[in-house]
């Protein structure tokens, strides 16, 4: 009663002074008591209500016997827009602001919608190896559903409402990924609709040009519906070691060794606090854990997790036993670190005390509250790239962000980028070891310009064969586009499977030029 009464009262206030000065000063200046009194509740029900009729479907075994029916729903949608004349091209009737993407895309406004309703985890064969889960499962909705069993998903990427479609079709790294290489890597079939209404399987033996084809395309070849994802057993904890470095030197060559190492690091992240000074943390799952190291960090009352290792800056190299699942969404309290932009004091003892059973907010739900004047300011003075560059070109690239950005935290994550099909793919003949450097928050940078740094950012990955997540803003003309992605076998695919008339190309749908 006492936190209704206050809401109440604080948003009574907040409306009255969105009155008298402007709804749009209000939201840029004091989004955190609309954020704190208004989207917080509601995502926390939104939530509760969601996992609630997971659990039951779950349990009632009835995804399975609805899926066929769910996919026949849409290709008959498809068919349909067949018969009279295909005079649109076709998008998911997702609305943009329930994606994680900053992007707000035109073709959502002039595309025919086709409805999935497809986010349930289908099968879990342990026998086989695998999840079969739905294209709009969430991350968090698999590893509450899995980790119990004493079974995981060998990539997980940290925040809890990624899904597998936006994985699969967009990219999805972590800590893992120098191991098993990103989310794509670790699927094993995709059922496809197609631009014809046909139902299609493909595995690497089966429709391979397909299966290669898929990751990266953005729902340019046709709707995802499932993917059969690998399953690996699961233990109780992860021992993390944390190793502070002091230099940008030490921060490479320590980055380097932990990840090329043979041998008992299943886990390697690194956070970079400044432009020397960073923490890499390696990790190994067990069922044994020191009692009196074992951190439950996913707990509500607990520091955020880039503020708690940035502590260990002066406290030195340390271990912990953090739960299996609280390690894997570690990052999702504080959305990496855009919650501090958001709610600046979130991270202070009492309101995580007092209300951080409540954070985070939906992403789609503080997208959706965006004014035009936030949006703006998010566009000018807001960065969000993961940048991929080849693991030795580390040192280089931090000095580029450094001097171009000069943003902090750093996301640190290597991946292994296998030579197989498709539009992403190393150069060469052999499989690349890369890094994510993941930037996300304000530049503080003098010479800073949106366009023009994004711009800087694109030649400077194409120069080193490195590569821009799809999700974040692009820049890059159509041509440089095609120079940074391999589109050979995405073109003959495109003809083959009558996509032309259907869906835009990829670059179509995550350029400037796609936004509104």
């Amino acid at each position: 009663m006492l936190w209704l009464s206050l809401g109440t009262g604080l948003l009574s206030s907040f409306m009255l002074f969105s009155y008298v000065k402007g709804t749009e000063h209000m939201m840029k200046h004091y989004r955190w008591v609309f954020v704190c009194f208004g989207l917080l509740p509601i995502s926390l029900v939104y939530s509760a209500v969601f996992n609630i009729r997971n659990w039951i479907v779950f349990k009632l075994k009835s995804a399975p016997k609805n899926h066929k029916s769910k996919v026949e729903q849409v290709s008959k949608q498809i068919k349909d827009w067949r018969a009279s004349g295909s005079k649109q091209k076709l998008c998911t009737s997702r609305a943009s602001w329930e994606s994680h993407s900053l992007r707000e895309g035109k073709y959502k406004k002039t595309d025919r919608k086709i409805n999935l309703n497809l986010v349930d985890i289908l099968e879990i064969n342990t026998e086989k190896g695998y999840v079969r889960a739905e294209a709009m499962a969430t991350i968090g909705e698999l590893t509450a559903t899995l980790i119990p069993m004493g079974w995981t998903v060998p990539v997980i990427p940290e925040l809890d409402d990624c899904c597998v479609g936006g994985l699969v079709m967009g990219s999805g790294v972590e800590s893992t990924s120098h191991k098993y290489g990103l989310f794509q890597h670790i699927c094993k079939s995709f059922e496809i609709v197609l631009a014809t209404g046909e139902v299609k399987r493909c595995s690497k033996d089966e429709n391979s040009d397909l299966f290669y084809s898929v990751p990266w395309s953005c729902g340019t070849l046709g709707f995802l519906v499932s993917a059969d994802i690998l399953i690996v057993p699961s233990k109780k904890y992860v021992r993390l070691e944390y190793y502070p470095a002091k230099t940008r030197e030490e921060v490479v060559r320590v980055f380097k060794e932990q990840t090329l190492r043979t041998e008992g690091n299943e886990f390697v992240e690194g956070l970079m606090y400044n432009e020397n000074e960073a923490v890499i943390m390696t990790g190994s799952q067990t069922d044994d854990a020191e009692p009196d190291k074992i951190n439950k960090i996913g707990n509500f009352y607990k520091p955020w997790f880039y503020k708690h290792v940035e502590g260990i800056l002066k406290t030195g190299y340390c271990v912990e036993y953090i739960p299996l699942r609280d390690y894997y969404h570690r990052h999702s309290r504080s959305i990496f670190w855009e919650m501090q932009d958001i709610i600046p004091f979130g991270n202070n003892v009492f309101f995580r005390y007092l209300f951080g059973w409540l954070v985070p907010p939906k992403i789609s739900l503080l997208k959706l509250t965006q004014t035009d004047t936030l949006r703006e300011l998010y566009r000018k003075h807001h960065l969000v790239q993961d940048i991929f560059v080849p693991l030795d070109k580390m040192e280089d690239t931090l000095k580029f962000i450094h001097k171009e950005m000069k943003m902090y935290p750093l996301w640190l994550c290597p991946f292994v980028l296998p030579n197989q099909p498709g539009m992403f793919h190393p150069p060469g003949d052999e499989d690349g070891l890369y890094i994510d450097i993941g930037a996300f928050g304000t530049p503080k940078a003098e010479n800073y310009s949106a366009l023009k740094t994004i711009r800087k950012l694109e030649e400077y990955e194409r120069e080193v064969n490195g590569f821009q997540m799809l999700y974040a803003d692009c820049h890059m003309t159509r041509e440089e586009f095609r120079d940074m992605f391999d589109h050979t076998l995405y073109d003959k695919l495109r003809k083959e499977l009558k996509c032309e008339d259907a869906f835009p190309e990829v670059y179509d749908k995550i350029s400037k030029d796609a936004r509104y």
